[in-house]
């Protein structure tokens, strides 16, 4: 499942180039995709039996929701300085934050096969993106792009947290509620929001608010609660990879040796948490 949702995430940055390329604002593009998921998913927690609003709503949608929302900010704020194979790299550093916040708090033990695992995924995307190769990296970008990794780092345990007792649909739902306010409240201020779009940025966005978001996020939370915050992290770290196919595919981009051996690792990585599950229940958060 998380897998899966890696491959949805991984079509992100797909579909917005596709919708950038006509001209639409990035905040107009997340305001929508959030706003559509919202609906989409308050539909699926209702067919589900969720009939009234949890007493947690709120704190959902004004925390996960608001941190759902910087996130993705403060990571596009990024690109104004640094490549965004730099930004993915330096974002993907975050399983490393999520495996020290565990360990801080006591939460989930790092072994040393999760160490090993951990550091063969993060190998695999300094691989993938090339990072190192001559390149000046600008401070600002490399603050904000870490900033980005942190605040997801405490962000996958937190809602691991705040998830529990409500279903996945309930909890996508108040989250993207959440996104999808503050997005407007910021896009307002800073004048970026529209509804006049192009159809192709309009297909893009019920992309993003379907795989990316919808299926997504369903996929991560219901893996999250079986495989802890430490695995899921690591193993979320395959979407770099996924995107890079998926550029190749749909973008014409190049797909190198250095992906496919960074894809490799990743892989190994995936392969090597999956030993002897039933001797490693700390990671069970169910």
């Amino acid at each position: 499942m998380v897998v899966l949702s890696a491959f949805g995430f991984g079509t992100i940055s797909i579909l917005v180039t596709f919708a950038t390329a006509t001209g639409a604002p990035v905040l107009s593009l997340l305001l929508w995709r959030y706003a559509l998921a919202a609906v989409l998913l308050a539909g699926v927690a209702w067919l589900a039996g969720t009939r009234r609003l949890s007493d947690r709503a709120w704190r959902l949608v004004l925390v996960a929701g608001l941190m759902q929302a910087v996130i993705a900010g403060v990571s596009m704020s990024a690109l104004k300085y640094i490549p965004a194979g730099t930004l993915g790299f330096l974002f993907y550093t975050y399983p490393a934050w999520v495996a020290l916040i565990a360990r801080v708090m006591h939460s989930e033990p790092l072994t040393p096969l999760r160490l090993f695992a951990l550091g063969l995924s993060l190998a695999g995307i300094f691989v993938m993106v090339g990072a190192g190769e001559g390149m000046t990296l600008h401070p600002i970008g490399v603050t904000l792009a870490l900033a980005s990794a942190l605040l997801y780092a405490a962000y996958v345990p937190m809602i691991g947290v705040m998830q529990r007792g409500l279903g996945d649909a309930e909890t996508s739902a108040y989250v993207s509620i959440g996104a999808a306010i503050f997005l407007g409240i910021g896009g307002t201020f800073l004048g970026q929001l529209t509804a006049t779009l192009h159809p192709t940025a309009w297909l893009s966005v019920v992309g993003l608010a379907v795989i990316s978001t919808v299926a997504a996020f369903l996929l991560f939370l219901r893996g999250l609660r079986v495989l802890g915050p430490v695995r899921t992290a690591i193993v979320s770290t395959v979407e770099p990879f996924f995107t890079s196919v998926l550029g190749a595919m749909l973008l014409a981009q190049p797909f190198t040796g250095r992906s496919l051996v960074g894809g490799t690792l990743i892989a190994v990585a995936v392969v090597l948490l999956q030993i002897r599950p039933a001797a490693n229940g700390a990671g069970r958060t169910d």
